[in-house]
């Protein structure tokens, strides 16, 4: 079992940086999978990115090159780097993670076992 708590969220212009973090509880932080998925109001959540318990990155195409995902071992954190945001970006940031037997697919929604509660980033024009 693990508990996610988002954070780093706000309203900022186009152009600007966020980092979102995401701290998870627990002592087997290193052994799951992460993942960060997004929600604008009235469409589906969607894959942002993800990174392995190996460090194997993955990201959805409209993100490539201006988000980063890395991770904390030691600090039991995941963290998103979001740079020359967008106003498409707008959207609540949740943070997921990996830990069962069941077969892991980094962009698929089902793969992850445990969610936070999500942090808003609105991003104005």
């Amino acid at each position: 079992q693990v508990q996610l708590v988002e954070s780093g969220g706000g309203l900022v212009q186009a152009g600007d940086s966020l980092r979102l973090s995401c701290a998870a509880s627990g002592r087997t932080f290193s052994v799951y999978d992460m993942g960060w998925f997004r929600q604008a109001p009235g469409k589906e959540r969607e894959f942002v990115a993800a990174i392995t318990r190996n460090r194997n990155t993955y990201y959805a195409d409209s993100v490539k090159g201006r988000f980063t995902i890395s991770r904390d071992n030691a600090k039991n954190t995941v963290y998103l780097q979001m740079n020359s945001l967008k106003p498409e970006d707008t959207a609540v940031y949740y943070c997921a993670a990996h830990g069962g037997s069941n077969l892991y697919i980094p962009r698929h929604f089902s793969s992850y076992n445990y969610w936070g509660q999500g942090t808003q980033v609105t991003v104005s024009s």
